[in-house]
């Protein structure tokens, strides 16, 4: 077990280092081929890993679990812990379970407060602030713990109003951590490398004790256009219109070119930050949302990946890589055992490449997808999304640490008002689909251009009092760079079929379950009550694949996949943005009880039509009820 200030230390004075950051996967599944991923990432060589914290304790168990095992396989291994909405008690157990792991690094988190008027005061007076927090460890536990904190490049959006973020105001809350006994800072992601030196520069003059602390910048590959500009929301991170244009040049749907751009846009930074801070900034810490093409590329494009004449692999494997010259050369571990340890773990993987190659070729090989490497890298590519293969362990929405309603109490407050019926809802979810409403709880996303294409179908539904919170039309063989459907490469041909996902009340229900069902051969459907899945007319293991591509010397590629474990996971979270919606009014108001209802007697049901050449089969269905 390494600290990681120690870690740094043992690097030589200009040598470039990298972290990564993994989130707890959210299903079975996605568990098991974490941890192929996570083998093929540790052959890499990150001077450390971080694991993520759901709010509140949320992933408590699961976090724990992972960082456990990732601290077995010779990592290092640094945990996230929030503070907020938590009982001491289970800080106490964390700290004591990652020691006795092995664990001695600990990113201390503020984490983020529940809504409601009575979550306003946090679970504990003792635990107010992330200084809190490091002040606690260091005061219970001493120098057992290396202790990170974050850094806000613009400002925490807590810290001043979100359209005038300014990182002044924040640095005597950064001084009060380092005083409490911060030993360095990961900051949050940004994609203006010009921020981050203003920032890097006025923490180092702003006091004495600031002035030589480690700050790894923190940086989000971009994988596809709707993820970049979301986590890019979500973060409050500005992006130069020189990168925005870049992007919004590419043509609807070109997934590949965005995450090329994407490639060269974080590795530019990275390069940048470690020149023009003259090399004293020379860590980086990605934000990897558990997938590893782009990382991959990035470390060999910014010269991450060069192996020294006694690196890690070579002692493993025999090999004799040289160094490739103006590279900063690749020396991780202080112990040559350590590092047997990590390469040894990730080679004997059974989804770890067999014959170990050195470390620019092995991500080159997960960047290009070739060899069984490759082909296990990248087959879940891109963001996977609640409705992706619930089998990757990037699946779900990023969300940053948990369900949320996007926005801040005021602004919701402002937008959905006091609704105290079902007619209430019915109207605010119909005002979204005409647009009058921005967007529902559910989504901070506007209607896409080919939700337009069923807006009068979804309008009669959610006057109806079915409040659709996911759709798509059907499609069959359009072209891949088609103005709406289109997305993939050139030359290919795309197909949907139709669904959507909706809340509904156990009566309206009932009557509808009788018209799927007469129609069985062409429909599937999953029924989920708050707490459980009560109904399904699919065996378990059955797997709907709703969009698909098929494109030149590519195999057939599918982004959109519906099956239970995928559509469980969503249960879970989709109930709670409804508990986080109800939190906004005061118990026993008529908003409240409403709210309450909903979460203790409705349903959440996603219906799947397989007539993909038939358009309107869901529509009229659906709509007849």
């Amino acid at each position: 077990m390494s600290t990681i200030t120690k870690l740094i230390a043992g690097l030589k004075p200009d040598e470039k280092f990298f972290s990564l950051e993994f989130f707890p996967p959210k299903t079975q599944n996605g568990m098991a081929n974490f941890r192929a991923r996570l083998a093929r990432m540790a052959a890499l060589k990150p001077l450390f890993i971080t694991i993520t914290w759901g709010a509140g304790g949320s992933t408590a168990k699961k976090s724990l679990d992972i960082a456990s095992e990732c601290q077995s396989m010779g990592l290092d291994v640094c945990l996230h812990l929030t503070c907020t909405n938590m009982d001491p008690a289970l800080i106490d157990q964390a700290l004591e379970a990652a020691s006795k792991a092995g664990i001695c690094n600990i990113l201390a988190l503020r984490g983020d407060p529940p809504r409601g008027e009575e979550y306003w005061q946090p679970a504990s007076p003792e635990f107010q602030h992330a200084a809190d927090l490091v002040k606690y460890i260091k005061k219970k536990h001493g120098n057992k713990f290396c202790v990170g904190v974050a850094g806000y490049p613009e400002g925490h959006v807590d810290g001043s109003d979100a359209s005038h973020q300014d990182f002044h105001h924040d640095l005597p809350y950064l001084k009060e951590k380092v005083e409490a006994g911060a030993d360095f800072i990961i900051t949050q992601m940004f994609y203006d490398d010009n921020k981050f030196l203003e920032y890097n520069k006025a923490v180092r003059e702003f006091s004495p004790l600031l002035k030589n602390i480690t700050i790894i910048p923190g940086l989000m590959p971009i994988n596809t256009y709707t993820s970049f500009v979301r986590a890019a929301r979500l973060s409050h991170a500005s992006v130069p219109p020189a990168i925005l244009d870049r992007i919004q040049a590419v043509p609807t749907g070109n997934d590949q070119q965005v995450k090329d751009i994407g490639v060269e846009v974080v590795s530019d930074i990275v390069n940048d930050v470690y020149t023009k801070t003259n090399k004293t900034v020379r860590g980086f810490h990605f934000y990897t949302l558990n997938l590893e093409r782009s990382v991959a590329r990035i470390l060999e494009r910014s010269g991450f990946l060069t192996i020294e004449e006694d690196c890690a692999v070579e002692e493993a494997t025999g090999s004799t890589a040289s160094t490739t010259p103006n590279k900063t050369p690749l020396r991780r571990r202080s112990s040559a055992t350590h590092r047997n340890r990590v390469v040894d773990d990730a080679r004997h993987h059974p989804d770890a490449p067999k014959e170990e190659p050195d470390l620019t070729t092995l991500a080159l090989a997960i960047a290009s997808g070739e060899g069984a490497v490759g082909r296990e890298a990248v087959w879940d590519d891109f963001p996977n999304g609640r409705f992706g293969d619930s089998s990757s362990p990037a699946f779900g929405e990023i969300d940053g640490y948990g369900p949320s309603i996007h926005v801040p109490p005021a602004r919701a407050l402002e937008l959905w008002g006091y609704p105290v019926d079902d007619a209430d809802l019915s109207k605010l979810f119909a005002d979204t689909i005409v647009g009058k409403l921005p967007f529902m709880p559910w989504s901070d996303q506007t209607l896409s251009p080919e939700t337009m294409l069923i807006q009068e179908q979804l309008m009669e539904l959610n006057q109806k009092g079915i409040w659709t919170v996911a759709s798509q039309p059907a499609c069959n063989a359009l072209k891949s760079d088609d103005n709406i459907f289109g997305w993939g490469p050139k030359g290919g041909y795309v197909f949907q079929k139709s669904f959507a996902e909706f809340f509904i009340s156990p009566e309206q229900w009932k009557k509808l379950k009788p018209l799927l069902d007469a129609q069985e051969d062409l429909v599937s459907y999953y029924v989920a009550k708050s707490d459980k899945l009560v109904d399904t007319n699919v065996s378990e293991r059955a797997s709907n694949g709703v969009t698909w591509g098929v494109f030149p010397n590519r195999e057939i590629v599918q982004t959109t996949i519906i099956q239970e474990d995928s559509f469980d996971a969503w249960r879970e979270e989709a109930f709670s943005i409804w508990s986080e919606w109800r939190a906004l009014y005061k118990k026993n108001t008529a908003s409240f009880k409403l709210l309450d209802k909903i979460i203790n007697e409705y349903l959440l049901v996603t219906v799947i039509h397989h007539d993909y050449v038939e358009e309107d089969g869901l529509w009229e269905l659906l709509g007849s009820v």
